[in-house]
């Protein structure tokens, strides 16, 4: 309790210089104090050169970002098992039950966008409104729209939307290839539905506090070399923009730790690098999803202590490849059993998760490097991704 008395223990004295009591005509006196004209003149500079001092990058990206920053509300129909869907699976139960194994509800949920054209295309995650039967957007003015889904791609975790309208506020893309860890980052958002409350995005700062983050798969979406910030990122700002001090966009944030069951931000937010989510857009944008139509040809398998042991490895990133299937892309490269996959292109291979997540990044027709280890050599390989034959 004394700890917390002793923060209000100072006060602060103002004074004033004393000036004439001037007397009225009649018995009365009227007492008033009249502030010499240069007291105000020089408090009003006072207070422009406060404000001014204020004034900085952050600030200045906060006016640029927010009014393109939208919250975004889904309703989603989701289907649930009953505890006792086995059960009605059975014919003898079926008769009287019917199939009531599983059912569908209503569900809504909340997330963040922005807005990336004065058309109103809208980026925001696939798990934020990928799956949505409806979808209200909301602008900073207040404003609704219904907005419809151009495509998505649950593998990237990036959604395409589209209100109806022209001159809508948009943001600047910028180049997440020349992210500085350590640099001043802003997260703009929609955490618990907030924006909600005030038609305006909730702002938090932090830095870059790495880059390159290659994350454990969830729901079939994959986190490669994502950007990790400090800057408090919580439910509901899924979606939203991650700029930095130049006011431009560099990230989309998508994904936070937290700690044990809690739902709060540690200090560990990632967001999606923008250079993947323009390449995304435009592809959704023109076809409405994205085609992964090629089949690599092989068959792998993470390294555990044991391969790493008998290959003589100082570690167990990577894959073994354990199978080549003749005539596919894998083949045609040279690629053999027995090999290691330490990397392709620039992706660093960890696991066979993480090698199924790399491979996302490509399309038909691109030639990837296939950085491997052999008979305790490195090797690079080209490879030509083909489509499939039944594409």
């Amino acid at each position: 309790m004394k700890k917390r008395l002793a923060s209000f223990i100072f006060s602060i004295a103002i004074l004033v210089p004393a000036v004439p009591i001037h007397a009225q005509s009649d018995s009365s006196a009227n007492l008033y104090y009249e502030a010499p004209a240069s007291f105000s003149s020089s408090q009003g500079k006072s207070n422009d050169s406060i404000t001014s001092s204020r004034d900085n990058a952050i600030t200045e990206t906060v006016k640029k970002i927010s009014p393109a920053v939208v919250g975004i509300n889904v309703t989603e129909i989701k289907q649930y098992s009953s505890p006792f869907s086995s059960m009605f699976n059975d014919p003898f139960f079926r008769q009287f039950f019917g199939g009531q194994g599983s059912f569908s509800q209503k569900v809504k949920e909340l997330g963040s966008g922005f807005i990336i054209s004065p058309d109103g295309y809208i980026v925001t995650n696939d798990h934020v409104a990928g799956n949505a039967s409806e979808i209200t957007v909301t602008l900073t003015n207040g404003d609704e729209y219904k907005a419809k889904l151009i495509g998505t791609d649950q593998a990237t975790d990036i959604c395409l939307l589209k209100i109806n309208g022209k001159n809508f506020p948009y943001v600047t893309l910028g180049n997440s290839n020349d992210i500085m860890t350590g640099e001043w980052v802003i997260a703009f958002g929609n955490p618990f539905g907030l924006f909600n409350v005030n038609d305006k995005p909730t702002v938090t700062v932090g830095v870059v506090s790495s880059t390159g983050m290659n994350l454990e798969p969830l729901d079939n979406r994959y986190y490669l070399n994502m950007i990790q910030t400090d800057a408090a990122i919580n439910g509901g700002n899924s979606g939203g923009p991650l700029a930095n001090s130049l006011g431009e966009v560099i990230g989309m944030n998508t994904l936070i730790y937290t700690a044990g069951q809690s739902q709060g931000n540690i200090g560990l937010g990632f967001a999606i690098p923008i250079n993947r989510v323009k390449k995304i857009v435009t592809e959704l944008k023109e076809y409405g999803k994205i085609n992964r139509n090629f089949n690599i040809g092989i068959r792998v398998q993470s390294i555990d202590e044991g391969i790493a042991k008998y290959y003589n490895l100082n570690t167990t990133r990577g894959v073994i490849i354990t199978q080549v299937l003749p005539n596919t892309p894998a083949s045609f490269a040279g690629l053999k059993s027995g090999d290691i996959i330490l990397q392709v292109d620039n992706y660093k291979i960890s696991d066979d998760q993480t090698l199924v997540g790399v491979f996302q990044q490509f399309r038909s027709g691109q030639t990837v490097s296939v950085h491997i280890l052999r008979d305790n050599k490195n090797i690079i390989k080209q490879m030509t991704l083909e489509k499939t034959e039944n594409d």
